[in-house]
């Protein structure tokens, strides 16, 4: 059983584990849903988060926020590492000028949690683990400050990366426009509960709503109202699946006041009604397991 190794002040927490069965078995669990999870895993693993499953050819990180579901199916044979820890810890929000990955690596649009490393990163980043183990195993002076750095280090190279692998194709655009990417995100992660037109976030964003769907077109990226109403998708999912509220209640906490009309848009966008679509993935689940 791996030993973990942590760091415990007042609310701040941050965990490290060597991933082994044990561990698989409580992350399955979701003993760690309350944190911001990140995991480093090499060549073999299988994972599923939320409705989608990854199968990692290499190293790769994942960046899991606590409102997302996992389950590693499969693990590899070489060592893999896995850190949780609190937003009292350090949160992307408030430090956000420092590592700049809200909206990318977290709470991205495309609900994208995988990067790849190529070997001279998987290099760097082993470096860094073996760095952010010395010390919480040794446990000097300062040594809060010397973990929260390396974990600014290994969001900031999962960052890049990700830009690299996700949005290539803006590589040659402005930085503005990635900021711009990265406000869209972040506006429809806070309020995707309760604004569901392109027209509300054109506001937010001091833009005319053609103006914004011009922009993303221009851009080659996702429409702003598909972006929208698979958030929104997304939701009703975790919603459905994981909890026992009614399709009526689900409607009205994503923010519809007539259920009905919920009903046909998740029925447009998925293929099934909600009813259907929860009654389908149960029995899935019960022919995996």
């Amino acid at each position: 059983m791996s030993t973990p190794r942590y760091f415990e002040s007042n609310y701040k927490f941050f965990g490290h584990l060597i991933i082994d069965q044990q561990a698989v078995q409580d992350i399955n669990a979701g003993k760690y849903k309350m944190y911001i999870q990140i995991f480093y895993l090499p060549q073999g693993y299988k994972l599923k988060i939320d409705f989608n499953e990854y199968t990692t050819d290499g190293p790769a990180f994942f960046f899991v926020s606590g409102n997302q579901y996992i389950q590693i199916l499969e693990t590899g044979t070489a060592e893999a590492h896995y850190i949780y820890y609190t937003r009292d810890f350090y949160c992307i929000q408030i430090h956000d000028a420092e590592v700049a990955c809200d909206g990318i690596v977290f709470n991205n649009i495309y609900n994208m949690p995988m990067t790849k490393l190529p070997a001279p990163e998987a290099k760097a980043v082993n470096d860094v683990y073996t760095l952010l183990i010395d010390e919480l195993t040794q446990k000097e002076s300062s040594h809060e400050e010397m973990i929260r750095t390396c974990l600014k280090q290994l969001i900031i190279r999962g960052t890049r990366l990700w830009k690299k692998q996700q949005l290539n194709h803006l590589q040659d655009e402005p930085e503005r426009e990635i900021e711009f990417f990265r406000d869209f995100s972040k506006l429809v992660e806070i309020h995707y509960k309760s604004k569901h037109a392109v027209s509300e976030y054109a506001d937010l964003l001091g833009l005319a709503p053609k103006t914004l769907s011009a922009k993303f077109s221009r851009l080659h990226l996702t429409p702003p109202n598909d972006i929208i109403k698979d958030r929104i998708v997304l939701e009703a999912k975790r919603l459905l699946c994981y909890t026992s509220n009614s399709v009526k209640e689900i409607a009205y906490q994503l923010g519809y006041d007539d259920p009905a009309y919920f009903n046909r848009m998740f029925t447009n966008k998925t293929g099934d009604s909600p009813a259907v679509f929860k009654k389908k993935y149960h029995q899935e689940e019960k022919v995996q397991f």
